[in-house]
């Protein structure tokens, strides 16, 4: 076999011909003749092959260089030149985009203001210079060699219709946003490959969303998806509606994924939720964003939805108002969160709209009609609640009768078991029912609750108005809070007037601090719910006024009480 040439060998056998080429060309094309004597221009040859060496022109006649190679742009490359601001304008909304990123700048609803009374922005103006812009591009896994949020896009528009686009020849991004004049819901499409590869991806919406304005907004903003297969927690309450706040993302980004019928972002009265087109399954990607509030920094939760490489969304921007949520797609109807008590809280809502439209639309005063609704179809309860604490105030002595009886027994002695069957004895005697006095306390906790969970979702009442107050599901603006201060009145008038049988002198001191302390309560609650409870107590006032006049004091049947013989030592 013949020994392989080295590389050395081959660099020497590629040099020489080189060199003959070089060498030989001259002889096989022959050059032009030669500039005439004196001449100072050199002579043009007449054939485009090949050019005759010729004597370098003076300095003054060369012409400049080229444009260097690496300014030509690579091809397929899409970019805008600059960047501009791009403006939506609905009847419903105004939203400006920036090309840098092709991101939302603000979203402001037109029809809602937030609790300064200024036009609602859905965009935080102060996450923008913390986190990434709303529509932000992210990616959980493969990133891409050049930042999508940071490059200029083209802008295509078509009336109300939006293209975005970036390419650098390797990496292309693009984003589409369909707007409707009359409608909250908008499409969106985000696409995003590189060499070819599709990359998975999701679109942010970062650091808050919503009103900004009103008491304690962290608490109101949080990532929401709905899933239909979710299973029911403890076998009865349902688990489809799911919400994460930014302490469930405070160890770092949460991410979930499946068949949700719809993912996003909200706050209590409004909500931007993506809902899959022809997608199997979705991802949401919870975020806790740190945001400056006053001279501190305070969590805001974020969100990313989407999970492929090619994402399409209906896009819902706007209120939780059931109205509009049915008619633009029933599925929305579910964001609108009644809380476990929702079977009497749903039912509640619309009795108190309709009350509200019969006394020209103000729900404070619809609030005090319902309330004194409800207490009038429970006074019969306390009437017999009222005549039960009265039967027990009378047969007092007997209980202290039996008690003393009793007296000094450890709680294991089997005499312990006769006082308690004498004590129920004189119960049933004189048809007393000890926890007749609680039953319509009880009965008012779910309307209680029921009211917490109207004035927290039902944008109704967000913004409505009644005396001085300006807002029903907020607390009052004014430096001191009245109506709490008024509740704390009442509440110790009712204790006051309220039977306390049984109850010894010491605990009914102690309780008279409870009307403090449910007034220290009601103080930075909603106005609304303050409205409920204090109509509640001036009600009760009345009715155990008429109750205390009207309802004669009973006459116990006596039991003979025979005392204990001491035990011999």
């Amino acid at each position: 076999m013949k020994k392989e040439l080295s590389m050395e060998a081959r660099l020497l056998i590629a040099f020489v011909l080189m060199g003959l080429v070089l060498f030989l060309t001259p002889y096989i094309y022959k050059p032009a003749s030669a500039p005439a004597p004196g001449a100072n221009k050199p002579a043009v040859s007449k054939t485009t092959d090949v050019k005759e060496p010729a004597t370098p022109p003076p300095a003054a006649e060369v012409p400049p260089p080229p444009p260097l190679a690496a300014a030509a742009e690579m091809p397929g490359q899409i970019h805008g030149d600059k960047e501009e601001t791009v403006v939506v304008d609905t009847n419903l909304y105004h939203v400006v985009f920036s090309s840098k990123g092709a991101v939302v700048q603000s979203w402001v609803l037109k029809d809602f203001k937030d609790h300064d009374g200024k036009a609602l922005d859905l965009v935080d103006p102060a996450a923008l210079a913390k986190v990434p812009a709303p529509f932000s591009v992210e990616f959980r896994s493969q990133k891409p060699t050049t930042d999508p949020n940071a490059s200029l896009f083209k802008v295509d528009r078509t009336g109300d219709d939006l293209t975005f686009e970036f390419s650098d020849g390797r990496m292309d991004v693009k984003k589409t946003f369909a707007f409707a004049k009359d409608s909250y819901l908008a499409k969106v499409t985000s696409q995003v490959s590189q060499n070819g590869v599709m990359l998975p991806h999701s679109l942010e919406w970062r650091g808050g969303f919503g009103d900004e304005t009103i008491s304690n907004p962290a608490a109101a903003q949080q990532a929401l998806l709905y899933d239909p297969n979710a299973p029911r927690k403890y076998g009865i309450l349902s688990d489809e509606l799911q919400k994460k706040n930014a302490g469930s993302a405070k160890g770092g980004p949460v991410t979930s994924s499946g068949q949700y019928t719809f993912a996003g972002i909200e706050d209590g009265y409004f909500a931007v939720v993506y809902l899959p087109v022809g997608a199997s399954s979705m991802e949401l990607t919870t975020f806790s964003d740190q945001i400056p509030k006053g001279g501190k920094e305070e969590p805001r939760v974020g969100a990313a939805v989407g999970g492929e490489g090619f994402n399409s969304f209906e896009l819902y921007a706007g209120p939780k108002d059931i109205e509009i949520l049915k008619r633009v797609n029933p599925k929305l109807e579910q964001m609108v969160d009644w809380g476990m008590f929702g079977i009497i809280a749903k039912p509640l809502f619309e009795v108190l709209k309709w009350t509200a439209g019969r006394v020209g639309g103000n729900y404070g005063w619809a609030i005090i009609l319902l309330t004194i609704a409800i207490n009038t179809v429970l006074f019969p309860l306390k009437i017999t609640s009222m005549k039960s604490s009265k039967k027990m105030q009378a047969i007092q002595p007997q209980i202290k009768a039996i008690n003393d009886k009793y007296k000094g027994l450890s709680l294991n002695d089997p005499k312990k078991a006769d006082q308690n069957a004498a004590i129920m004895a004189l119960y049933k005697d004189n048809g007393v029912n000890p926890a007749g006095g609680c039953l319509p306390m009880i009965l008012q906790l779910p309307f209680f609750f029921a009211f917490y969970a109207v004035l927290r979702v039902a944008i109704q009442l967000r913004g409505a108005h009644w005396l001085w107050v300006t807002d029903l599901s907020q607390a009052e603006t004014l430096a001191i809070h009245v109506l709490p201060l008024i509740l704390i009145a009442t509440q110790f008038l009712t204790q006051r007037m309220t039977p306390s049988p049984g109850v010894d002198p010491t605990q009914q001191k102690m309780m008279m601090v409870m009307p403090l302390v449910l007034g220290y309560m009601f103080y930075f609650a909603s106005s609304g719910l303050v409205i409920y409870w204090l109509t509640g107590n001036v009600v009760g006032i009345a009715q155990q006024w008429f109750l205390n006049r009207g309802t004669p004091k009973p006459s116990p049947k006596v039991v003979d009480v025979k005392p204990v013989p001491k035990k011999k030592k």
